[in-house]
């Protein structure tokens, strides 16, 4: 891939990744058989919060918004240069970070809970997600990204580490049954509640960047063959919302369990299993 693309692709990822949200919307109006918005409902929902009053509730409480959105552009960029797996895990655990803390920043006790919340989902995936990288570094040699996906394709050997992404990729992107840190109808969006106008949308489009984050991890599974790759995240995408369509939320603790039970006993099967037949 040349340079220009990969520029082109970095700065204007957040426009194409809200084709992704887009696209997710429409199938979700198909799942539950309503006419729903169109793809490009997005953009025209950015185009009305930009066309709002700017109102602040504190500096630190606006500045953490735009550090958040910012810090996980950082992170799509490392995603295309193929940097380090572990980097940008743990730019992503920071990026979290950044926005428990402007939930905490506000008095709002809906978006104290909404932080407590997220807190806890991250305490729940973040492990997951390391021993995802520590699988595919067994399998392919190497954490770096540019490696992996130059190296031929070993998908067959994820199994349990591609069941396990599909088990915690909810969580990242907010969707049933793991989407308490949100949960608007208990806490009016938690976190998100005292944004608003511009303010949101840099939360707004920094939700369409966690979507390339979740499914990144998807994509690479499937190494140099990339058509594979596309193929095997456009399959995830359909499942993930398939079940975000047919269960109900349950609560943080439970989804707590839940990953980190599940998650972890997955990656250690297939961490195992590389272990024991390389």
């Amino acid at each position: 891939m040349s340079n220009m693309v990969l520029i082109l692709l970095i700065l204007f990822a957040p426009i194409y990744a809200a084709f992704f949200e887009g696209a997710q919307r429409v199938l979700k109006a198909k799942m539950q058989r309503r006419i729903g918005p169109p793809i490009l409902q997005p953009f025209y929902d950015m185009y009305k919060l930009m066309d709002k009053r700017a109102l602040m509730v504190n500096k630190t409480h606006t500045l953490l918004a735009l550090f958040y959105f910012f810090t996980l552009w950082l992170l799509i960029a490392f995603i295309f240069l193929g940097f380090n797996l572990l980097y940008i895990i743990f730019l992503h655990l920071l990026a979290s970070i950044i926005l428990i803390l402007a939930g905490f920043s506000v008095k709002s006790i809906f978006s104290h809970i909404g932080s407590n919340r997220k807190l806890l989902s991250i305490v729940a995936y973040e492990p997951v997600l390391l021993l995802v990288a520590i699988g595919i570094y067994l399998v392919y040699g190497s954490f770096d990204i540019s490696t992996i996906l130059n190296s031929e394709s070993q998908l067959l050997s994820f199994p349990f580490i591609y069941l396990a992404l599909i088990l915690i990729i909810p969580a990242i992107t907010k969707l049933s049954p793991f989407d308490a840190p949100k949960a608007h109808q208990e806490i009016v969006g938690g976190i998100e509640i005292e944004y608003g106008a511009i303010f949101y949308e840099f939360l707004y489009a920094a939700k369409f960047l966690e979507m390339i984050f979740a499914y990144s991890f998807i994509y690479i599974l499937a190494g140099d063959n990339h058509l594979l790759g596309f193929v095997l995240v456009l399959c995830s995408f359909l499942i993930v919302n398939l079940i975000d369509n047919s269960t109900a939320r349950i609560r943080a603790s439970h989804m707590t369990k839940v990953i980190l039970f599940f998650g972890i006993l997955l990656c250690s099967l297939n961490i195992l299993g590389s272990l024991l037949c390389p």
